[in-house]
């Protein structure tokens, strides 16, 4: 599945160079190789937090929070 997530430029470069080093043309197994060990080291009790909020926002609410994540992201400076 294609997503869209915001790296930094370090990031991104770090990625690249490890990518370079494996012979890989791009990036994506790194991100799905971090991914896997993040998800295999959460509980169980923790997945199923998660995944039990799905669908918890009514839609004003969800508005809101899309307004706030905006307002967050216009104002974020990268170090």
């Amino acid at each position: 599945m294609r997503t869209t997530v915001e790296i930094t430029d370090e990031q991104h470069r770090a990625l690249s160079a490890i990518a370079h080093r494996r012979g890989l043309r791009g990036f994506s197994p790194l991100v799905q190789e971090a991914l896997a060990g993040y998800l295999r080291d959460l509980s169980a009790d923790e997945v199923d937090v998660l995944l039990g909020l799905e669908g918890v926002l009514d839609d004003a609410d969800e508005q809101e929070m899309r307004s706030r994540i905006d307002t967050v992201r216009a104002t974020w400076r990268a170090s």
